[in-house]
């Protein structure tokens, strides 16, 4: 089973995905120990792309003063990672290999972002995926364009060609309209905050009933 895995897209991607997050864990460690700073925005970009988006870790980087390359670079490197992960789980739980309720609930509401979006990317193929993905608009992005890729029956090549060429030049564009709004610092700040707020907006519940059991926890020692 462990050698069929690895002869399909979604295995060889699982493993991507794991040697890229040990590589970024070696790099994390290392600015910890050498410059902390640089470690703690690498930490929060990774978690602007996982649940803000691009535009969130790219500003993060530019506010950090990295630098256009390092900015392009890393921003591409952590979205790669995402998608390596994502669209290898996706897959494998459609095809019942991974079978965990919460996976499957998350799976399926991808899968209803993608469907949504299939029907207007399809008669395009190649750059209908490339647009799609570079387009900063909502619901738009790597994860889920490559997910209609596969929906689509894109092969391989040609879907991660398009998703990847797409999210590169998406950074790219990101990155110097950023550099232009550098000078509306305090819009920048605002525009984080608010993207904060909608990440947390849906926690509220379970970030309340965490602080309840830390707080009855503490009582009853």
């Amino acid at each position: 089973m462990k050698n069929t895995l690895l002869n399909t897209t979604e295995g060889r991607l699982l493993i991507s995905g794991i040697v890229l997050s040990a590589l970024l864990l070696i790099l994390i460690g290392f600015y910890g120990i050498t410059e902390l700073h640089i470690a703690k925005t690498l930490v929060l970009v990774f978690f602007a792309h996982a649940f803000g988006g691009r535009a969130a870790g790219i500003g993060l980087c530019i506010l950090n003063e990295f630098g256009a390359l390092p900015t392009i670079i890393y921003n591409f490197y952590i979205e790669v990672l995402i998608v390596c992960f994502t669209y290898a789980a996706f897959v494998l739980s459609t095809t019942n290999y991974l079978k965990a309720e919460w996976l499957t609930k998350f799976m399926d509401r991808l899968s209803a972002k993608a469907l949504e979006q299939t029907q207007r990317v399809k008669p395009l193929g190649w750059i209908g995926i490339f647009i799609f993905v570079m387009l900063p608009l909502p619901v738009t992005g790597p994860v889920v364009g490559s997910i209609i890729g596969y929906m689509i029956r894109l092969n391989p090549f040609r879907n991660f060609s398009a998703t990847f060429s797409g999210t590169l030049a998406a950074i790219i564009v990101w990155f110097y309209c950023f550099d232009f709004l550098e000078q509306r610092f305090h819009m920048i700040q605002y525009l984080f905050a608010a993207i904060i707020i909608m990440v947390l907006i849906p926690h509220i519940k379970k970030i309340k009933n965490f602080i309840t059991d830390k707080k009855t926890d503490k009582k009853d020692n």
